[in-house]
């Protein structure tokens, strides 16, 4: 008997701690880090599904496999102009050893594409075609990241090609510089450690520049692909523990490929085909796992405030656009540099979704508009308006016209003079209408029911 009190006391604890890590921590206001940990793990899992990343891994994928072949051809056409091809190739084997078959695979559709853009009119074709594939691939990249932030302004047209382009041409170039400063470390090693004890250490520690490569990569990537501001710490935390899995992931298909024989009956030449889909939707779970734990961490202390920001009132919106925009408007007067999204969240503390919602709210009136600076990568909002002459009835009646009017014909007809009477009270400023003095359109105007049922 109580061993089963005692297996029910049991059940129910754990009942408790599992609903308490789903909705009860967010009632927790202790600043510890436990319940910090459970409060981003928590908004990770939510944030995860809500968003529905799995679908975007796939698309994600999609975009890669149509990107790899032309993303190869500009790399190594950058790495023969400086006659570095060979060593170009042998980093790839190395960050990539997951893929060996399918980087050779590619590899050779790669030297005939190289091969065809040389020649005739298929140079011009060719190349549009390559950076087209680029730059789409990235462009989907930084709006799925962009997603999972909540943000809504995208980097321009402009930005995003150049960006990306100088992303493209310098990244052999730094994958070159990395494998000379690895045989440079290697040779040096071999010299200094030479019959010394450390000296399997040390090359086990050479053989780990792989790993730190992937960090760096992704806390990069989660830093500054994004077009918000991210903090650096929430980034480098993810890009560790992202970089990590991803190189445990390539440990796991290096070491299964050994156990795959069966693909290799059932899909011949083809094998690695459906290894390299896995391995890329792996991949892309991976990183866009580190974008929403990045999210998590900046973002759980204000994501308190969701649920209720869904159903927040148009009266209490209202009050919060105008004291955006009445900061907008001061910055502007004063000269003290002009409003961004950034701003809005963390100065005021207000959620990011939230804050989303108010500047499109203000955008959408027509009282601020985005200004784009070229030394600023963050996207800047400015009154349109002249400050001297804008009250805040002007702007509550701005904001009170968002959205779709006068669309249902027979309804606008048979209310017209209720409109009428709320209107002339509204610009007279009388007392208010009791709501049973208001024109009955049935005794009123008979006729605009005539034909209708």
């Amino acid at each position: 008997m109580s061993e089963k009190k005692e297996q029910t006391s049991l059940w129910q604890r754990i009942m408790q701690n599992v609903k308490y890590c789903i909705n009860g921590v967010w009632d927790d206001t202790r600043s510890v880090w436990s319940v910090k940990t459970v409060k981003i793990i928590n908004l990770s899992i939510r944030s995860f599904l809500d968003r529905d990343l799995q679908m975007r891994s796939c698309a994600l994928t999609y975009n890669t496999v149509l990107a790899v072949v032309p993303a190869l051809a500009m790399l190594f056409a950058i790495a023969r102009g400086f006659g570095f091809q060979n060593l170009l190739q042998s980093e790839l084997f190395r960050y990539f050893p997951a893929q060996r078959q399918a980087l050779e695979t590619a590899l050779t559709y790669v030297d005939n594409y190289l091969a065809q853009a040389s020649q005739g009119i298929f140079i011009g074709i060719g190349l549009i075609f390559l950076l087209w594939t680029l730059i789409s691939l990235m462009s989907n990249v930084e709006d799925t990241f962009n997603h999972v932030w909540g943000v809504n302004t995208k980097r321009s047209l402009q930005r995003k090609f150049t960006d990306y382009t100088a992303l493209f041409l310098l990244l052999p170039l730094l994958m070159i510089c990395s494998a000379g400063i690895t045989i440079f470390m290697s040779d040096a090693v071999q010299r200094v450690f030479a019959g010394n004890p450390l000296s399997p250490f040390v090359h086990r520690l050479l053989s780990f520049t792989p790993t730190v490569i992937s960090w760096i990569i992704f806390t990069a990537a989660y830093y500054m692909v994004p077009n918000t501001k991210v903090r650096f710490k929430g980034a480098l935390f993810a890009g560790v523990l992202c970089g990590t899995l991803f190189q445990v992931v390539q440990w796991l298909f290096v070491s299964g490929q050994l156990y795959v024989s069966k693909y290799n009956a059932i899909y011949g030449s083809f094998a690695f085909l459906p290894l390299l889909l896995v391995w890329l939707q792996l991949s892309w779970l991976i990183t866009l796992s580190g974008v929403v734990l990045t999210y998590a961490w900046q973002n759980f202390d204000s994501f308190v405030y969701r649920d209720k920001a869904e159903k927040i009132s148009q009266s209490y919106s209202n009050r919060l656009a105008i004291a955006v925009l009445s900061q907008a408007v001061k910055r502007f007067k004063q000269k003290k540099g002009l409003l961004t999204r950034s701003a809005v969240i963390h100065d005021f503390d207000i959620p990011s979704q939230l804050a989303d919602q108010l500047l499109g709210n203000l955008l959408q009136a027509g009282l601020l508009n985005q200004v784009s600076r070229d030394n600023e990568e963050e996207i800047a909002f400015q009154p349109a308006f002249d400050p001297d002459d804008f009250t805040v009835n002007d702007t509550t009646n701005k904001l009170s016209q968002l959205g779709n009017s006068d669309f249902i014909p027979k309804a606008d007809a048979r209310f017209a003079k209720i409109w009428s009477a709320i209107q002339d009270s509204q610009e007279q400023k009388t007392d208010d209408i009791l709501l049973l003095d208001l024109p009955d359109p049935e005794t009123d105007d008979p006729a605009i029911f005539e034909g209708t049922d």
